[in-house]
């Protein structure tokens, strides 16, 4: 078996098994490319089922040798482990040269989250008398009441709303699809947008399904959602790093911090691993204190005391 062949079987698996999305299959093509490089150039003759810890030790510290910092060394790693495991499971290989392979520890960055305050601030800011006004409210009450990636909100289809349910059908990585409630703010303002904005437009070719328009008719881009978000994060009088994610990141943080079950969290922001989702409760330590104290036992008081 040579890279070529087990590389193009790897390619089609993330495709047609993981339905993973082209963006995703060319990030673990570049990762497994660096790994070809390397061993191309270090040790010629080594075939994917002949490379062993040793060599993947000596692939590490290579990726060091790069300069590349930790972040993207875990992450070219985490493609070579995922490579390997499918080797394993397809019987190519009868042992995970991964298994015991270690490489930089990476802290999780907690991106900036938002107070319910703050996003209210935001919102009060957009000039509803603007012609873009309308949208903008419904787009950022969108974001926040479902917690919406931003590609999930620009590709948000008329067809999938279905308020009378209060849900939205989201298509998310991987076109996967799930149903996320929808906040009474939200569908109000949707409502609103459409009925006296989006139907007075004359809509682009191919765009007559999606919920948000750009002045041109067309689809609204991301990086027109990124600029509106930044600028009213800044007439807002908001001195942090501020993206979409923003959003979704503060409505997962308020909903666990309100008592949501962590697994209903995870299955409304869309996440195959609930791993994934612990990133978002970051609990700051008074928040962490009153929950012990709301539920933990008191000794004392049950004896009287």
């Amino acid at each position: 078996m040579d890279w070529r062949s087990s590389i193009k079987g790897f390619k089609a698996y993330l495709k047609l098994e993981r339905s993973l999305s082209e963006n995703s299959i060319d990030a673990y093509m570049r990762d497994i490319s660096k790994l070809v490089d390397y061993v191309e150039q270090e040790h010629p003759t080594v075939t994917p089922t002949k490379v062993d810890l040793a060599l993947l030790d000596g692939f590490v510290t290579h990726l060091y040798e790069l300069n590349l910092n930790d972040r993207s060394q875990a992450r070219i790693l985490s493609g070579v482990r995922a490579y390997y495991r499918y080797l394993l499971m397809e019987d190519m290989i009868d042992h995970d040269p991964t298994e015991l392979l270690e490489g930089p520890k990476v802290k999780r960055k907690l991106p900036d989250t938002l107070s319910y305050e703050e996003i209210m601030r935001m919102i009060n800011a957009i000039d509803m008398s603007a012609p873009e006004g309308p949208r903008n409210k419904a787009m950022l009450e969108t974001l926040y009441s479902c917690g919406l990636r931003v590609s999930e909100l620009i590709n948000l289809r008329l067809s999938k709303l279905h308020f009378e349910n209060e849900y939205v059908r989201i298509t998310g990585k991987g076109d996967k699809e799930r149903l996320v409630p929808i906040g009474h703010d939200a569908v109000k303002y949707i409502t609103i947008y459409i009925n006296e904005v989006r139907r007075q437009q004359s809509v682009a070719k191919n765009s007559e399904d999606y919920v948000f328009l750009n002045q041109r008719g067309g689809k609204i881009s991301r990086m027109s959602v990124f600029n509106i978000i930044k600028d009213l994060a800044q007439k807002a009088g908001i001195h942090k790093s501020i993206s979409p994610h923003t959003l979704r990141h503060s409505f997962a943080t308020h909903m666990v911090e309100g008592g949501a079950n962590l697994r209903a969290v995870q299955q409304m922001l869309g996440h195959e691993s609930i791993t994934t989702t612990e990133i978002y409760t970051h609990l700051d330590k008074d928040f962490l204190r009153d929950t012990v104290d709301r539920f933990l036992p008191k000794h004392g008081k049950e004896n009287g005391k």
